[in-house]
Order: C-alpha cells, then structure tokens, then sequence
C-alpha cells in the first residue's frame, strides 16, 4: 500500500534531525510491505487536500519560522480540510507552534499561525531544555525525547494534550502538559528525534495514515529491542533529570 506524505517546507524547518522521523516511517512501512511516498510542499506549493495522508512538519529557529509563517497560514484552509477528512498530521517544535493561534517572538513580533490546534505560544527569554518523559494515558504508553525551546505554549481550555509530563518542562513549565493532539494531529517539542525511540508512535501515525488511505491499519510486529532500549535510555535520562510533574 502507498502511503502519501507531505513533508512541510523540509527545507527550512529540518533542525535538531528530526527529518529522521520521516526515514523511520519510511523504514518501519517498508518492513510491512508498504511504500511511503513523500511529497516536499514548499514556499508557494498547493496542498494537495485529500491526496495526502500524513502530514509532516519539523522545527526551526525563529528566522527559519518567520520566513514560513505567512506562507503557511495561507495554508490553513487547505490543512484544516485534510486534518478534518482524517489525515495524520505530526508537527514538532517550531511546526508544533505555528499549528496554533499564533507565536509571538522576544521582540514581540508576532507569526500567524494557521489555528488547527487549539493553543498559542509566547517566546520567553530562558529556554527549557533536557530529557523529558511523558505519561500518554489516551494510548497507554509513554513517550521520550528530549526538549530545546524558549516558547510558552498555553493551550486553550478543553484542548487536549499529548501527553502529561514525568519528567522535564513540558509547553510551559507549568502546566503538566506537553504536545496536543485534535483527531489524528499531534504537535509536540520533542526533538532529536522524536520516532526512533518511541516506534509505538511511528506505529500509531502509520496506521492512522493507512486508515486515510485506504488501506489495512493492523501492523505486523517488528523486533524492536533497539528502538525499546533507545527509549528506556532516554526514559531513565529524564527520571534523572527530575522535575516538578
């Protein structure tokens, strides 16, 4: 089965590695007998509403953002649509916050976002960073990975997040929360990146893909003791770390 992906401007937002969540995707589909076909969407590039079935956006720093904002809310309508038909959508860091209402920088400038997720976000001048651990009740799993960010992101009421932090910041350092999630997107600030430690969600966003497009969602097991010890690692970093959740 043909997997359709839309990797969102990878030429601007491609920090911290987390291009490398596509390449698990791409690896963890071809090992079931599926083929993920990724498809750039850049600066002035349509999105193709309904031929796409997950949608990718990674991270960036502020200047990476700002040149993709006012591009990608000219997106919203179309991305708005697809996430309603049930596309899959995974954004990470700086993709995770233009998602939302939208991001004011340190200066106060602020960047549109395109409102698919119910939040919004406010650079502070001190960064949260480390190893952070998740507890996602909704899947009954946990998730690991590690956080490099100076955005506050406050979720509006009623929003549900990704996950409710163990260990580490977490959107804001203040809440539990980390990530949201609306359907099937999920944003988050995990980075470095996200899927080769957690394939229990490489596996969920497949699956959901698959749902999109057509095709069977029961995934056959693969043997994982690698990517399982990458997360009991990066799991056991964070409880090390601590922290206030």
């Amino acid at each position: 089965m043909k997997i359709r992906v839309g990797h969102l401007y990878p030429d601007y937002l491609n920090i911290y590695a987390d291009r490398g969540n596509i390449a698990v995707l791409s690896e963890r589909a071809r090992l079931r007998g599926h083929e993920l076909a990724v498809q750039a969407i850049g600066i002035h590039d349509a999105v193709p509403v309904g031929e796409i079935d997950l949608f990718y956006i990674g991270g960036g720093q502020d200047r990476e953002q700002a040149l993709v904002a006012h591009d990608l809310a000219g997106k919203a309508s179309a991305l708005r649509e697809a996430v309603e038909s049930d596309a899959a959508f995974l954004a990470v860091c700086g993709g995770y916050q233009l998602l939302g209402r939208y991001y004011r920088d340190v200066a106060g400038h602020e960047q549109p976002g395109i409102g698919l997720l119910p939040l919004h976000t406010i650079a502070d001048k001190r960064r949260m960073i480390g190893d952070v651990l998740l507890d996602c009740a909704w899947a009954g799993q946990t998730l690991a990975g590690f956080e490099n960010h100076a955005g506050r992101t406050i979720l509006d009421e009623g929003a549900e997040p990704l996950g409710r932090v163990v260990s580490g910041f977490g959107n804001d350092g203040e809440s539990g929360h980390e990530g949201a999630r609306y359907r099937r997107a999920y944003g988050t600030y995990l980075h470095g990146p996200l899927l080769p430690r957690n394939p229990w969600f490489a596996d969920h966003l497949l699956s959901e893909a698959l749902a999109h497009a057509g095709g069977p969602t029961e995934l056959r097991p693969l043997r994982d003791e690698l990517e399982h010890d990458a997360h009991t690692i990066s799991a056991a970093r964070a409880r090390a770390r601590g922290g206030k959740f």
